[in-house]
């Protein structure tokens, strides 16, 4: 089977075009935990398939290294936007996706042939407690408590067609990011389970993130997770609209604009193309 790896600001991926349905779908699942494994597979955050869509231009599928299929993905949809424009599968240089959070516009900032930034729609941040969902008694979960490691956080939960758990803290520095963000992922709060963004705001545009993702652990980066922490940020008075959000592997821009939707943009990188016996 013939692969591309790609990443966004180091959450990589291994893209598969799927186009034609040559992989059925009852395998999807086990070639993401056999292909993902690092050191024994192609290593990466998540397989990323790209087929088609009677609804969109395309339709997206993300698998997580243990199977799982998270309903949205904004690093990958930008990896899949880039690798479907410069393999010629569309000359649109906007077009829509079908994720499993419904569909979700891209525009394509381009020099010549070539990609350079990829904005997507991420649609309007689910905040009620039965769509994100969470079982708290409020209708919304902002600045609620929760516990782990033997303390009590305070977060905000957002949706992005995937939930989050969005906890701001003083300094990320010496914070034990991961041992909380592996023990909050499955809490009861979170009936399908959660992504966790640890966040410490700069400034009002300006803030630090990291991520533990649900199904994959820390990453480098999260675009939904960008987009729910600069949510979480504004509604609990700590942001503005429009913010930097740096990752560990680097920028994304997100504004949450007064249409009421949320805007992300940022890079794609192709690492590699290969070939592997499934």
């Amino acid at each position: 089977m013939e692969f591309t790896k790609m990443h966004g600001l180091g959450n990589d991926f291994i893209i598969v075009d799927n186009m034609e349905e040559a992989l059925q779908e009852r395998v999807l699942a086990e070639l993401a935990v056999q292909l993902c494994r690092r050191g024994f597979g192609v290593g990466a955050d998540g397989l990323a398939i790209l087929g088609s869509s009677r609804k969109a231009s395309f339709r997206m599928r993300i698998f997580n290294p243990d199977g799982s299929e998270a309903e949205m993905c904004g690093n990958a949809i930008r990896c899949l936007a880039r690798y479907a424009r410069e393999r010629c599968l569309t000359d649109e240089d906007t077009f829509f996706f079908e994720t499993g959070a419904g569909l979700k516009q891209v525009w394509l900032s381009m020099e010549g042939t070539s990609v350079r930034l990829v904005k997507v729609d991420m649609g309007e941040p689910i905040l009620d407690r039965d769509k994100v969902p969470i079982n708290v008694p409020s209708l919304r979960a902002v600045n609620e408590k929760i516990e782990a490691g033997g303390e009590e956080l305070v977060f905000t939960a957002v949706s992005m067609g995937n939930p989050h758990c969005v906890i701001f803290v003083s300094s990320l520095d010496t914070y034990p990011w991961q041992e909380l963000g592996r023990e909050l992922e499955g809490n009861p709060l979170f009936p399908n389970r959660t992504n966790v963004e640890f966040v410490e705001a700069i400034s009002r545009g300006e803030v630090k993130v990291k991520v533990w993702e649900r199904g994959v652990g820390p990453t480098l980066a999260c675009g939904t997770g960008a987009c729910a922490a600069a949510v979480a940020g504004v509604l609990t008075g700590r942001m503005d609209r429009d913010a930097a959000v740096h990752l560990p592997g680097g920028t994304l821009n997100i504004s949450w604009a007064e249409d009421g939707k949320v805007y992300m943009e940022g890079p794609a990188e192709e690492v590699y193309e290969g070939r592997v016996n499934v």
